[in-house]
């Protein structure tokens, strides 16, 4: 199935398989998905995450990180898609947001590739701010 929008197929997909408390989910594979996938494992939200499938039909297999005694909850509360196709949202390094007052991170797209919006302010570069992650 062709999807337009990846990164917000991608936030979905992370949502539901920590809501349905699935160890692994399968994320269409794009250059944009590693980046962000690799963002998050950095920021330690996820687990390891690997290609699998060859040629076209290549998927990302995200591992799941879930916390609490048991493992009940999962590590992300909530993902949001800031920047979409139809509405895209940009900022310069001064005006970057703060998530949840730096508890969060915003993954920010910038001229020297994927990084959080920690890393961008330090680097004083802005960018296309893609999603929040808290």
């Amino acid at each position: 199935m062709a999807v337009n929008d990846t990164i917000s197929d991608m936030l979905t997909r992370i949502r539901n398989a920590g809501l349905a408390r699935h160890e692994i989910t399968n994320v269409p594979a794009t250059k944009m998905t590693r980046s962000i996938a690799a963002v998050l494992k950095a920021e330690g939200f996820i687990g390891e995450y690997e290609d699998s499938g060859e040629g076209i039909l290549t998927n990302i297999a995200i591992t799941i990180k879930y916390k609490g005694r048991n493992r009940s909850k999962p590590l992300i509360t909530n993902l949001k898609r800031v920047s979409r196709p139809g509405l895209r949202v940009y900022s310069n390094c001064k005006e970057l947001p703060k998530v949840l007052g730096g508890i969060g991170v915003a993954v920010i797209s910038t001229s020297n590739g994927l990084m959080t919006d920690r890393q961008a302010r330090r680097a004083g570069v802005g960018g296309e701010v893609l999603c929040y992650v808290w």
